[in-house]
């Protein structure tokens, strides 16, 4: 792989979201004087760092609630951080003009968990396909039929299906219709959220080979997000484990499934399933994910770790490489 392609394509650069009400003078006031309570706040990202090569695909695991959709909608640009870059081929997003912003954000797109919840259901698939690509001056009215049918074809669809409305559609078919919308505005980067987690084993298996086979034809680059140990395992480069907000490991995907590092890497492969024929113990991690309104000190995983000692419960760890192309956050990194 030559440098230039090696260089991030996008880059989240310390990301950092709270979610909560903002107080208005009359309640800072009270605030200050002691008259108030602080409004309660989710951290919901606690400065994640992620780069991204142009062609890669990087599987980002880790429990419900953990806030990798959060990182997902970031990263397309659906939610601001409160603080912390957002860099497209090394320039920051956030400071472009409005116009320039938009017409650069194209070039990322997300595909939804929910694809019927995606879709509006008022509007015939040809409608919806075509919105946005006319609406950025990609297409004029007269191509829209072509356009669509092209966009069908190329996702498994027959283009005869365009005047149909979402409900006239499986589960898997509406997946095809979400990611051919993606598509339509002609991006090179896409955030996959949980995009094969509604779906029947079998059609997963569809979908994910047809996300493999737009890669290769279109040069595409996925952040996919998923729960799904066997799902990521099978289409990523490397993969990032979230926990509460923060990035503990990364690594290339042989080296995750084979060498992980953090206990709670650990314990998520303990806990995946296995087609191997031998008796397996399953090991639950102990314990549940912790409040986001309320995070513990230090490392966030130390009241769930089987092997928490006093530094643990004391400062949060930074990520350390521990192996070429291999990061983690364990104090016990090195003993």
């Amino acid at each position: 792989m030559n440098e230039s392609a090696r260089a991030p394509l996008l880059e989240l650069r310390d990301i950092r979201k709270i979610f909560g009400a903002q107080p208005d003078w009359l309640e800072r006031l009270g605030q200050r004087v002691g008259w108030l309570q602080p409004a309660a706040t989710v951290q919901a990202l606690d400065g994640v760092s992620l780069c991204i090569a142009r062609g890669e695909v990087v599987g980002l695991v880790g429990e419900s609630g953990c806030g990798k959709s959060t990182l997902g909608r970031i990263a397309v640009g659906l939610h601001a951080p409160s603080s912390g870059q957002r860099l497209w081929r090394g320039t920051n997003l956030d400071a472009l003009p409005d116009a320039e912003r938009r017409r650069v954000g194209l070039g990322i797109q997300m595909i939804f968990q929910d694809p019927y919840a995606s879709l509006n259901p008022r509007l015939r698939v040809l409608d919806q396909l075509a919105e946005a690509p006319r609406v950025h001056g990609i297409i004029d009215r007269p191509q829209q039929a072509d356009f669509v049918a092209a966009l069908l074809r190329q996702v498994g669809l027959d283009p005869a299906v365009a005047d149909r409305f979402p409900h006239q559609f499986s589960g898997g078919q509406r997946a095809r219709i979400g990611i051919a919308r993606a598509l339509a505005v002609k991006p090179e980067f896409l955030v996959c959220d949980e995009a094969v987690a509604a779906l029947d084993v079998s059609i997963q298996a569809q979908v994910l080979n047809l996300f493999m086979r737009l890669r290769e034809e279109l040069g595409l680059t996925y952040l996919f997000i998923s729960h799904d140990l066997g799902v990521v395992r099978h289409l990523s480069d490397r993969v990032a484990i979230m926990y509460l907000g923060r990035i503990v490991e990364s690594a290339p995907s042989a080296e995750i499934f084979s060498r992980p590092a953090h206990p709670y890497t650990k314990g998520l492969l303990a806990e995946a399933p296995t087609l191997k024929v031998e008796k397996k113990r399953f090991l639950a991690i102990r314990g549940e994910l912790p409040s986001p309104l309320a995070p513990p000190r230090g490392c966030h995983f130390h009241p769930r770790c089987p092997d928490a000692f006093e530094r643990c419960r004391l400062e949060a760890p930074n990520l350390e490489e521990i192996a070429p192309g291999h990061v983690s956050a364990c104090h016990l990194n090195g003993e």
